[in-house]
């Protein structure tokens, strides 16, 4: 199973560099600031998954707490 995730989060992250670039060539500067995002996110998730094949701990971050409801 991860090994097919770790293959998608590698196409998503290629498909991600290209629709930047096509981003840049076409001069669309706020679609290009949400691609990065979206890429940081695609290879913080190729990097755990790596992690966790190759048997080391995953770092899952601190939840953050929800306000109280009023």
């Amino acid at each position: 199973m991860s090994e097919i995730t770790g293959k998608l989060q590698v196409e998503i992250r290629d498909n991600l560099l290209d629709r930047i670039a096509e981003a840049e060539r076409e001069g669309w500067l706020g679609e290009i600031e949400g691609l990065r995002v979206s890429l940081t996110g695609a290879k913080s998730k190729i990097e755990q998954i790596d992690s966790a094949a190759s048997g080391r701990p995953v770092l899952l971050g601190l939840p953050t707490p929800r306000p109280a409801a009023p």
